[in-house]
């Protein structure tokens, strides 16, 4: 009779492990979308704020109508992104599209001083300095759902549930987004 109690005690303690390590992944698992949650807040403010910055850009820039175009088909590629993943390569790519039309707005002298512009601008960068934090958070809160998906034990317990370790938000091609790209008129 002793024995059964044992047995029923270690079976209850693996079934408590069990229930524990899998409300803690699953915990992880609602952090990280929460953490994104907060990236698109960023992100749709980001999306508001271009059409105004390209359409300021316009009245000087009428012949860069082919960076323009590519900020603007970026935006509505980054709009209609679906899942994590594909909005981490649409914004990726918007990224890119935005760094090109940086650089090559340091040619007009006389925008830089407009004021619709200089205030447009810095709204950009507020809401970038936004977009770098939330995409940080949202990085720690993906590392440690891939830690405790990666650890032994929890790690037979989340290959049992169908937890797998996830990507993190990161530039894809940092040589692109640090070369200024090609001026020519």
């Amino acid at each position: 009779m002793t024995a059964l109690w044992i047995i029923l005690g270690i079976v209850a303690l693996i079934a408590l492990w069990l229930m524990g390590t899998y409300n803690n992944l699953v915990g992880l698992r609602n952090n990280r979308e929460s953490a994104f949650a907060n990236v698109d807040v960023q992100l749709q403010q980001r999306y508001d704020l271009i059409p105004n910055l390209v359409n300021t850009v316009k009245g000087y820039a009428t012949h860069e109508k082919e960076l323009l175009e590519s900020v603007t088909r970026a935006r509505s590629a980054a709009m209609g992104a679906t899942g994590i993943d594909q909005k981490v390569e649409a914004e990726n790519q918007l990224s890119a599209a935005l760094q090109g039309l940086k650089v090559q707005l340091e040619a007009y002298p006389e925008l830089k001083a407009n004021q619709n512009f200089m205030q447009l601008q810095s709204e950009l960068a507020d809401i970038e300095n936004k977009l770098a934090a939330t995409r940080r958070f949202f990085n720690s809160t993906t590392k440690e759902l891939n830690t405790s998906i990666q650890s032994f034990p929890a790690n037979l317990v989340a290959g049992m549930f169908g937890f797998h370790t996830q990507p993190m938000f990161e530039v894809a091609d940092r040589a692109t987004m640090s070369t200024a790209p090609k001026v020519s008129f």
